[in-house]
């Protein structure tokens, strides 16, 4: 029992029920199977012998068709005089042989009664047409018939101006079928020539013209086999090849950086989270001992241990907070921005700082402001702001915060940064050497600079005049909501 032919694997048939996919055969299968360069040397090839084949076959029946009236051109200045005529129809008359062409015309005189007489040569009947000129019905006629012998021969029949009689005067057309046959192998020839040239000139522009893609190919091959990101292509010129060639070396080397970033923020996480953790099991481990030898831990001591635990967990929930606010992709990180009251939610954020430093006083003065950003990312802005002013202040210090025409100013009478240091506040994890045995991630700024720059806004941090730091935080807005939102 035969089994009938299945398409390939996983390749759904076409609704007449063709097999598609790999296992499809025919020539379109078959060319489209073939590597880019031998399609592009096919491609060139069959356009070149389209090309060829149009042009030979043209130039074949213009050549036939200027022979020919070349020929007609000829017979035509055959034409004998009045007396070579009846001389010739008086011989033909008296049986006796004249000859009056010489080389391949064939010369006959053709009587109205239908015969011929004719001079040294096979003769040729006479047609409608010859006796109609005969006859003086027409005055001359082209024509082509075959005659006794076989031949094709070209006829020009007209009146000699002798009545009762016609003169004709013919050529075989075996002159301008031996010349096309030597131009049809002339074609051909030349045509094969330029077919298969083409050929190998379109093999060798197509391996030229996609050099540059086969060394991208490689480098994306190297890549995605070893994950080297260093690799660079040489970019020569401005075609889209080049074009091609920078975009792949753009994308390396933004990953590259990624990469870069991914591993120092690892590092960087990795580092941060041994200290709270250090300390945290440090304490765990004293408590655990305490239970299991028995050795009562003094209540003082107690209660401080359990207090150091309780903020290393909070250290620890921060800093795991801020990563995963890092880790978001940047269209996750905020949601969609609406127009806010920047005001309002600053005083939300002062009223969370005040609790943070309870000794501290807050000078505030805050004009209406309304900007388009995305209301709880900007408010933990905000709180990481105060936060850092609250941090660095002195006991009993003050905090002078401003809103005035979209421009925040946070001001504190803490030991301000050098200058040198200020580069630096807003890279991640990145913690002034004054401020590495305080608590925090120094991830607050770094998340400060991503939000307000969504909201389209700057942030800057600068020595503030009298001693102490001043952030500036400055958003686009209006003091007045737009009206479509009231």
């Amino acid at each position: 029992m035969s089994v009938p032919p299945t398409a390939a694997p996983g390749a759904p048939d076409r609704p007449d029920g063709t097999p598609t996919g790999p296992g499809r055969r025919g020539p379109l299968g078959w060319f489209r199977s073939r590597p880019l360069r031998s399609r592009l040397a096919l491609l060139t090839a069959v356009a070149v012998a389209v090309a060829v084949a149009a042009v030979s076959v043209a130039c074949w029946f213009v050549t036939r068709e200027q022979l020919e009236n070349e020929l007609d051109s000829s017979l035509r200045g055959t034409r004998l005089d009045r007396d070579g005529v009846a001389l010739l129809v008086d011989s033909c008359r008296r049986g006796t042989h004249v000859t009056l062409a010489e080389g391949s015309y064939t010369v006959q005189v053709i009587f109205t009664d239908g015969s011929v007489c004719t001079s040294g040569k096979a003769p040729i009947a006479a047609g409608p047409a010859d006796l109609a000129v005969a006859r003086g019905q027409l005055g001359d006629v082209l024509h082509t018939v075959r005659d006794d012998a076989g031949r094709e021969m070209r006829v020009y029949t007209y009146a000699p101006n002798v009545p009762g009689v016609a003169y004709s005067v013919a050529r075989p057309l075996a002159e301008i079928d031996n010349s096309m046959s030597t131009l049809r192998w002339v074609l051909l020839l030349v045509s094969g020539i330029g077919v298969v040239g083409a050929g190998a000139a379109g093999l060798w522009v197509a391996r030229t013209g996609l050099e540059p893609v086969n060394r991208l190919t490689g480098a994306v091959e190297h890549v995605a086999a070893t994950e080297d990101l260093t690799v660079r292509i040489p970019v020569e010129g401005e075609d889209e090849i080049a074009r091609l060639s920078r975009s792949f070396n753009a994308m390396t080397a933004a990953l590259a950086t990624s990469q870069d970033r991914q591993a120092q923020l690892i590092a960087d996480a990795g580092h941060e989270l041994r200290t709270p953790l250090t300390s945290l099991r440090t304490n765990v481990e004293l408590l655990v001992r305490s239970e299991e030898t028995g050795r009562a831990i003094p209540p003082e001591d107690r209660r401080a241990l359990l207090a150091s635990v309780k903020a290393q967990m909070t250290e620890l929930a921060s800093l795991i907070g801020d990563l995963q606010e890092l880790a978001r992709p940047d269209t996750e990180r905020t949601g969609p921005l609406a127009v806010v009251p920047f005001h309002t939610i600053l005083r939300t954020a002062l009223d969370r700082a005040r609790l943070r430093g309870p000794e501290l006083t807050f000078v505030t003065d805050l004009a209406p402001w309304y900007v388009r950003a995305d209301a709880a990312a900007l408010e933990r802005a905000l709180v990481n702001v105060l936060d850092n002013a609250v941090k660095f202040s002195p006991p009993r210090g003050t905090v002078e915060v401003r809103l005035m025409r979209g421009e925040l100013t946070v001001r504190d009478e803490g030991p301000g940064i050098p200058a040198e240091e200020l580069p630096h506040v807003f890279d991640r994890f990145w913690r002034s050497p004054s401020a590495r045995s305080l608590p925090g991630s120094g991830l607050g700024l770094s998340i400060v600079a991503r939000t307000v720059e969504h909201a389209g806004g700057t942030v800057a941090v600068a020595p503030a005049e009298g001693g102490g730091t001043v952030a500036t935080v400055r958003l686009p807005g209006a003091p007045t909501p737009p009206p479509d939102t009231l």
